[in-house]
């Protein structure tokens, strides 16, 4: 897929294929007598009306024999959610009818929505959301090229000079592919070195390797790659985007690359999914390049933890008892409980190193969140009221929605082991996403404000949603880019 977007000042009639028009609610087409399509307004006016669009968004008719028009509905909401999904859907509309050269008219768009100037943005956002694939190890890959040509009397306009959504845009896709990337060509060895690259754009990358960990004391993680032929690692990637030394905001992601369960070895079925076990920390990655790319005025830092979870004759075995980074043991039972042994190092790393103004984490952490949530919301554990609404209210405005879900210390007795501080999984059974929370929680040692965000239902999609295609969904990108957005730059 390739998408351009031009802006012209003069185009001959004769040369425009598709002339695309927006329309307010009550289908008023405004602009017209400005525009090219002078001459043809009363026609236009008079499809409009002749059709019945009260449950339609688009509307495609013929202007002659060699012109198409396409006709988008806007709807007043103060959201930009709403004309981000009305572009995912313009998307599927020409893509289906092979519409591939496009002209929209300046004038039109103001005067059909003047109390939105960054109503293009918005809509040619949601458009390349949803143009997103990954189709790279097809032998036949056919490129769909769209152009969009915007009509204006002079180029000043400009598309959001401050580049905010082609950086959102390259975060998230960036994300899609570390994930959509199959297991052989993913594994941690190769993924540190994928994020090593980003120095290039102003990120400050450190790369532990395994003896770098084993001297940290990092036995949590390093017991869940043990098993596999790959290097463990854990990444940081900082962002210093002020001058003073503000306190950073903290990004940490569970980085599985391929997660077999290890000697708890899950069922054969759909264990080929499980290469996006390391979604989180490709959130975490993806939201780091799209803060540099759009230079963002605070500070954070996101940290990776990177394995791959492999049975094998060096495997962590189910009773292993290992000391993490915070000095607390922890007893093993099940080795597919791995996430959580992953996070622990990593969140008591970042709040020691670090010392955040707060840590949101990620994982594909629990199949119980999906029997919780289904595919609609993230799962949200906190020991923070405030970080959790600004999370509620900024998955809200951009359709990444998270429900928070208790926390609290009468759980702790279900992770207590008889032979070390606690134990990794809950074997008297219930509230797998609440015990799992709760044993993270643990490894906050300093009060810190965190959230933790399981994304196991929301990472993939096998049918595709309202702003993208089916794979990949790089959920939580545009969800923390919000929450920074709104409230701390």
């Amino acid at each position: 897929m390739s998408i351009k977007i031009s802006l012209k000042t003069n185009i001959s009639e004769k040369q425009i294929k598709n002339f695309v028009l927006f329309s307010d609610s009550e289908f008023t087409v405004n602009g017209l007598s400005k525009t090219l399509l002078s001459k043809q307004s009363a026609y236009i006016t008079k499809i409009i009306k002749s059709n019945k669009l009260k449950n339609q968004n688009f509307l495609i008719f013929n202007l002659n024999s060699f012109q198409k028009v396409i006709l988008i509905k806007l709807t007043n909401s103060k959201s930009s959610i709403d004309n981000e999904k009305n572009g995912a859907e313009f998307y599927k509309l020409i893509k289906t009818n092979s519409l591939f050269d496009l002209t929209f008219f300046d004038k039109n768009v103001q005067e059909t929505n003047k109390n939105n100037k960054a109503l293009l943005d918005e809509f040619f956002h949601g458009v390349k959301l949803k143009s997103y694939e990954f189709n790279k190890y097809k032998s036949k890959n056919k490129i769909f090229r769209f152009n969009f040509d915007i009509l204006c009397k002079n180029k000043s306009i400009n598309l959001k000079k401050n580049k905010r959504y082609d950086s959102l845009v390259d975060g998230i896709n960036f994300t899609k592919d570390l994930v959509s990337e199959p297991g052989n060509i993913l594994h941690p060895d190769e993924y540190a070195k994928r994020i090593n690259q980003l120095k290039k754009f102003g990120l400050k990358v450190t790369i532990y390797d395994e003896k770098k960990l084993k001297n940290l004391g990092m036995n949590a993680l390093l017991g869940v790659g043990q098993g596999s032929i790959r290097g463990s690692y854990l990444v940081t990637i900082e962002w210093n985007g002020l001058k003073s030394k503000n306190k950073p905001l903290a990004f940490v992601g569970k980085g599985v690359c391929f997660d077999t369960g290890g000697i708890s070895l899950k069922p054969a079925k759909f264990m080929e999914d499980m290469t996006y076990d390391m979604a989180g920390s490709a959130v975490v990655v993806g939201l780091m390049k799209s803060l540099a790319l759009r230079k963002a005025k605070i500070n954070a830092v996101g940290v990776v933890g990177l394995v791959e979870n492999m049975p094998g004759g060096n495997a962590q075995r189910p009773g292993d008892i290992v000391k993490s980074y915070s000095g607390k043991t922890i007893e093993v039972l099940n080795t597919d409980a791995e996430g959580r042994l992953v996070l622990a190092d990593a969140l008591t790393f970042t709040e020691k190193k670090f010392q955040p103004k707060f840590i949101v984490d990620l994982a594909t952490l629990t199949g119980a969140i999906i029997v919780s949530l289904g595919s609609e919301y993230a799962g949200l554990f906190s020991n923070d009221d405030k970080l959790s609404k600004q999370l509620f209210e900024s998955g809200n405005k951009v359709d990444e929605k998270v429900w928070r879900m208790p926390l609290h210390k009468n759980y702790d007795k279900l992770m207590n082991s008889k032979n070390a501080d606690m134990q990794n999984i809950n074997y008297v059974g219930g509230a797998g996403s609440t015990t799992a929370a709760q044993f993270l929680q643990r490894f906050i040692l300093n009060k810190t404000p965190w959230a933790h965000l399981d994304i196991a239902g929301m990472a993939f999609s096998k049918y595709g949603g309202a702003l993208n295609s089916g794979g990949a969904t790089g959920f939580g990108v545009r969800l923390l880019n919000k929450l920074i957005e709104d409230n701390y730059e």
